[in-house]
């Protein structure tokens, strides 16, 4: 069952799936609606870590990815395809469970986006859209879930599209050279690792400014100092040494994370 868990790319999957939950806490959605779009989410992301590895086994196995179960052996491709289209049925009834809206929304911007990115855009120079699309729709999924007439504010989507495209280079840089050479070679491979690094710190800087300067009304001045704070850790995300950068982005993303929430109420 681990193994069947690691093969899912477990945390990235829970932190989309936390994301999903405190926006439906944000929303004002019910507690039936929260809890059902939340599962929908986990699901979702679920059957695109699955999705994930079992395209992936050759090439993990190629570079010796001990900690990937597919490219161990210790799973068998067959079981783990039969959780995917289980699990993915699970997926499509639990996202209309909340309306046809959310639900196709999901379905479509959030999964099936995920799988493209999986069989074909992950070795292109599109690489980066399934994220921007999966993200973006994310404040959709959750406001139409509890208010089926109304979309979220482009501030929204652009900042949650924002960081998913800053997660994918961000995601990206640790296996940027085991990836090159397997043959994938999505933008940030052919951008390298220090434009990759640049490019993720502009976007998490941009999502912040949009997060604080989109919503109506002037920003709180914790929304000020936010977004001073996050220029200073940028400072460190392009100008430091050793891992430092890639904490210092990482630390970006989750304050965009947090303030988005916070702004959404």
């Amino acid at each position: 069952m681990l193994s069947l868990v690691r093969a899912a790319h477990f945390g990235p999957s829970v932190a989309v799936t936390v994301v999903v939950a405190l926006l439906a806490v944000a929303l004002d959605l019910s507690a039936y609606e929260g809890l059902v779009v939340t599962a929908a989410v986990f699901t979702g992301q679920l059957t695109i870590g699955w999705g994930n590895d079992l395209l992936d086994a050759d090439r993990d196995r190629a570079v010796g990815r001990g900690d990937k179960p597919l490219a161990s052996r210790d799973l068998a491709p067959s079981f783990v395809l039969r959780c995917l289209l289980i699990v993915g049925v699970a997926c499509v009834v639990l996202s209309l469970m909340v309306g046809w809206r959310s639900g196709m929304t999901h379905v479509v911007l959030g999964v099936l986006s995920g799988h493209l990115y999986n069989l074909y855009l992950k070795a292109s120079p599109w690489s980066w859209l399934p994220y921007a699309v999966a993200f973006g729709s994310l404040p959709a999924v959750v406001s139409l879930a509890g208010h089926p007439s109304e979309l979220p504010p482009a501030w929204m989507v652009t900042t949650a599209a924002a960081l998913g495209v800053a997660a994918h280079f961000l995601n990206t840089l640790p296996d940027l050279e085991d990836d090159v050479a397997t043959g994938v070679r999505g933008l940030p491979h052919r951008l390298g690792a220090v434009r990759c690094r640049l490019i993720a710190t502009a976007l998490l800087i941009l999502a912040t400014a949009v997060a604080v300067l989109g919503p109506a009304g002037a920003p709180a001045p914790w929304a000020w100092t936010t977004l001073v704070v996050v220029v200073a850790i940028a400072s460190i995300a392009l100008f430091g040494r050793g891992k430092a950068p890639f904490y210092a982005t990482v630390t970006i993303a989750l304050v965009d994370v947090v303030l988005l929430v916070a702004v959404a109420r």
